[in-house]
């Protein structure tokens, strides 16, 4: 269960869509370099940006695979996804990272509920 002061970021936009993603990458980096406890879910195109291989994006982008690869060292370790999502765009389980989490949509007004504050990218 997160904590009272908690935030939970979620990500919507695929990885080279727009800045959309780094913009919520970054904001999670800062408040929990602040100390507040950070989580991430990843929804819809968001959640290309946990395929564990990913290509380069757009010249002068930054590729997010190095953000999320540093997540661990800001503590925020809870990164999630959807089932859901998954089906949606035809990506299986496997070709994921390892440490994402999966919920049911049907728990995600539960799940959101834990949190005192959401941010949405």
């Amino acid at each position: 269960m997160a904590e009272s002061n908690s935030l939970l970021v979620i990500i919507r936009h695929a990885p080279y869509g727009s800045n959309l993603l780094r913009e919520g990458l970054d904001t999670a980096l800062v408040a929990a370099a602040f100390g507040q406890p950070v989580d991430l879910l990843f929804l819809g195109q968001g959640a290309m940006a946990l395929l564990k291989e990913q290509g380069r994006g757009a010249p002068g982008q930054k590729a997010s695979l190095p953000t999320i690869d540093m997540l661990e060292m800001y503590d925020i370790e809870q990164l999630w996804t959807t089932e859901e999502t998954l089906v949606t765009l035809g990506v299986p389980a496997s070709t994921l990272r390892d440490d994402v989490q999966f919920l049911k949509a049907k728990v995600l007004p539960g799940f959101l509920q834990q949190y005192a504050q959401i941010l949405n990218f």
